[in-house]
């Protein structure tokens, strides 16, 4: 008989008809109800099971973490919280599992616990909504994108480039590292290596896709990023996932426009199809938010915050002026704020938060931040001192977008470069796209890890990818 996926159970009525079902067991109570689930939803699906007609010999097999193949009539259920069940007929183990070995017992499992068996925390409720909703808005960013014309880019994930220019990099080599080439002044031999240069694990896609903007006018990539920064903290990876659009044609508030849009997009869409997901995050974030000191809870619930984000036009000012309201605030004069606020400082979550939190209500976007804490490719203002980028500001998180209109003029761009000890030989292909028809053009990234954390309420980063890649830790 076919399987029926368990999230199509408990959509049809309930008329004593026959199904089959496949999953893996949650809970065995009193050798009569078994709490099933296959992944196709966090929902279960009780079985009833009638010990009187099964073999002892199996019913003792069956434990959480075993996995059944189970026939039988679906019927309404009497229990709580529950509308269906199945009175199985037939039951058969398609896998055992050891109970005195399995990790993931019928009880509730720190994070900390759980990132220690990453390849087994998927079975639980917690990281079945977290990662279904991953997968959610990785389907809605390719949607938005596809519906407005723009044309999917693969960017490289091996580069000789460094598009940050932090020069904290992955390298990449297959010399020998026991047997090193070196020329004649004891340096490296890269002509030895496979690429013939220096190669890394990219940073980012950006500049390869500024290079696809300039011919398809509108392209977004969408791919993994490495960072080599030793950071063991909530909010860093080494591994991560950026969302980065390219747009020809575009100036600043074009820029800001497209992704005020998609951010709204991207989080009614976790709105409209996720409920069931959020409203079990929610509730497991209020609980922990109980064992916290009132000044460490969470601003707001889940779901409001997300609905927050969408109901309002974000804010937009510049970073001269935030900077002025932040040293004019109460908070600045009673000295709450951790690092002091001055004009031409990167700044904070802190400072954003409060941005975001106590001083407009709703999401912000900062604009004209100082050129000196910002990247080369940024378009320079006529002041001299600020460039063309932006910052978008969330609850609860801080910075969730950085962007900018890029600097389209050749002359400035070089000389910006070669302030920073960028060489313009080695980059001369990017250089090429100012030389060969530039255009006033913008984009921003969008970190895809983030974007989880927002729309699910975790508190670190390393719960919301699979398998976190961190200092030390490569673990599956």
């Amino acid at each position: 008989m076919k399987r029926t996926k368990i999230s199509e159970v408990l959509k049809l009525p309930p008329n004593q008809q026959q199904l089959t079902v496949m999953g893996w067991v949650r809970t065995f109570r009193n050798n009569q109800f078994i709490s099933l689930n296959d992944g196709s939803t966090i929902e279960n699906l009780q079985i009833v099971v009638d010990f009187t007609t099964f073999p002892e010999e199996l019913l003792k097999k069956i434990h959480t973490g075993t996995s059944l193949k189970i026939s039988g009539k679906l019927v309404p259920s009497q229990g709580k919280n529950q509308t269906h069940e199945i009175i199985a007929n037939t039951i058969e183990i398609l896998g055992e599992c050891d109970p005195e070995k399995y990790p993931l017992q019928p009880k509730k499992h720190s994070l900390e616990f759980l990132r220690e068996i990453a390849h087994l925390r998927m079975r639980t409720t917690t990281f079945q909504s977290i990662f279904r909703i991953r997968n959610g808005l990785a389907f809605a960013i390719h949607q938005f994108f596809q519906n407005r014309g723009f044309v999917y880019i693969h960017s490289p994930i091996i580069t000789a480039s460094d598009a940050e220019g932090a020069g904290e990099l992955f390298q990449v080599t297959t010399l020998d590292l026991n047997n090193i080439p070196k020329t004649a002044d004891g340096l490296v031999d890269y002509t030895e290596d496979f690429f013939g240069k220096p190669a890394n694990l990219t940073v980012s896609g950006q500049l390869e896709a500024e290079l696809g903007a300039m011919a398809f006018s509108e392209v977004y990539t969408f791919g993994p990023t490495f960072r080599a920064e030793n950071s063991n903290t909530p909010r860093h990876l080494a591994e991560f996932w950026m969302i980065e659009p390219e747009m020809a044609f575009y100036d600043l508030n074009d820029n800001m426009d497209l992704a005020e849009e998609m951010l709204k997009y991207l989080l009614k869409y976790v709105l409209d199809n996720f409920p069931k997901e959020l409203e079990f995050l929610q509730q497991r974030q209020l609980d922990e938010e109980k064992q916290k000191p009132q000044n460490e809870r969470s601003s707001m619930p889940l779901i409001e915050k997300l609905q927050f984000c969408i109901k309002e036009p974000f804010e937009r000012l510049t970073y001269t002026k935030a900077i002025e309201i932040l040293e004019n605030s109460s908070y600045n004069k009673k000295k709450k704020f951790q690092f002091p606020v001055q004009w031409g400082m990167d700044l904070q979550t802190e400072h954003e938060r409060y941005l975001v939190e106590k001083e407009f209500n709703k999401p912000v976007i900062l604009t004209d931040y100082p050129k000196d804490i910002k990247a080369f490719y940024m378009r320079q203002n006529d002041d001299g001192k600020t460039v063309r980028a932006m910052d978008i500001l969330f609850p609860g998180i801080g910075e969730i977008i950085g962007g900018s209109q890029r600097e389209e003029r050749l002359e400035i761009l070089e000389q910006r470069m070669k302030e920073l000890n960028i060489s313009t030989e080695e980059m001369y292909w990017y250089l090429d796209t100012r030389r060969f028809g530039t255009v006033p053009h913008a984009g921003f990234g969008l970190g895809f890890e983030r974007l989880v954390q927002f729309c699910t309420g975790m508190s670190n980063i390393r719960d919301v990818i699979p398998f976190p890649r961190t200092p030390k830790n490569c673990e599956f």
